[in-house]
């Protein structure tokens, strides 16, 4: 398979899964659910999902700013507006293209704010890490306040969950095995490996030495608050899912954030997996499809919108660039 091909395959599969996956959904509903999750989606509250749109914004700001608190121990601090724009560009970049947005916000920092490559990309990276953390506490919370329902809904579609523990646990110890392995052995892949792990220990731990240490902490929880408030504000435009707890609601986020990075900004792939959450809490499916398909028009909407005014707007802006 040629470099070119395998380029091409990147891009174009990830898209082609998610119109499957819209196709899929269309397919799965009968014409009275599709016109009824239609109705629910036109007369959503436009107040609540414009409030959603607007906690959206507040998220990226709050992001602009995190980005500035990693660069300055490097030296570096690029105007907020930059940021924010640049942030904006990414996020719309990895709905055409998987994965591209990062790349481009290390090589747009480069282009508009001389900020060398290697070191604005550095910074994404332990951005990425740090993220990930707060995605892992909110599965581990997610889990802790729900425990019995999510067991009881496993119980009832006939999965094991004995076993699944039994089998975490096992993969845990196979990575405690893998761990020590690579601590002792002197292989090249091994070395690599260990280099590559401290690299990001090292990434995260810094954020404990920085000089605004809290001011990161306090907008790291505020980004991902954020998030969890988008979704939240959503329910009340669809009448079955307006009595949903906090605690329902972040079980309902947690396949939501992993469908987001799945395919290109969740294609066909957010709603599906919204909805099968809701269906955990007795929500029928027309609701939950409603509720996914409102959130995640509204999300997309603003990103294509924004997104591609920053495109414009940026090299308008730093025109000697």
């Amino acid at each position: 398979m040629t470099r070119s091909l395998k380029k091409t395959l990147k891009i174009a599969l990830p898209i082609l899964l998610g119109v499957f996956l819209v196709w899929y959904a269309y397919y799965n509903t009968s014409s009275e659910d599709r016109k009824q999750i239609a109705h629910y989606i036109k007369q959503a509250d436009i107040v609540w999902v414009g409030l959603s749109m607007v906690i959206g914004i507040l998220s990226h700001i709050s992001r602009a700013v995190r980005w500035n608190l990693l660069l300055k121990p490097l030296g570096y601090t690029p105007r907020l507006s930059s940021n924010v724009l640049i942030i904006l560009m990414s996020y719309f970049a990895n709905i055409l293209i998987l994965r591209s947005g990062e790349i481009l916000r290390a090589t747009a920092l480069t282009t508009y704010e001389n900020v060398p490559f290697e070191k604005g990309f550095g910074t994404i990276v332990t951005e990425r890490i740090i993220d990930l953390i707060m995605l892992l506490l909110i599965v581990i919370t997610a889990l802790f306040l729900q425990t019995e329902v999510i067991l009881g809904f496993l119980q009832e579609k006939g999965i094991n969950y004995t076993l699944l523990f039994a089998a975490a646990a096992v993969g845990l110890l196979i990575l405690v095995v893998f761990a020590a392995i690579i601590k002792r052995s002197t292989s090249k892949i091994a070395i690599k490996i260990r280099s590559f792990v401290n690299g990001l220990l090292e990434g995260v731990l810094s954020i404990f030495k920085m000089k605004n240490k809290w001011l990161f902490i306090f907008h790291t929880v505020f980004i991902w608050t954020c998030y969890i408030g988008m979704l939240w504000v959503i329910k009340y435009t669809v009448l079955e899912t307006v009595d949903l707890t906090l605690s329902q609601i972040l079980v309902v986020f947690v396949p939501g954030a992993f469908a987001m990075t799945a395919i290109n900004g969740g294609l066909g792939i957010y709603p599906i997996a919204i909805s099968k959450a809701l269906g955990i809490f007795g929500i029928s499916p027309v609701s939950g499809d409603a509720y996914g398909w409102i959130m995640w028009i509204s999300q997309t909407l603003l990103v294509v919108v924004f997104g591609a005014i920053s495109f414009l707007v940026l090299p308008l802006l730093k025109r000697n660039k």
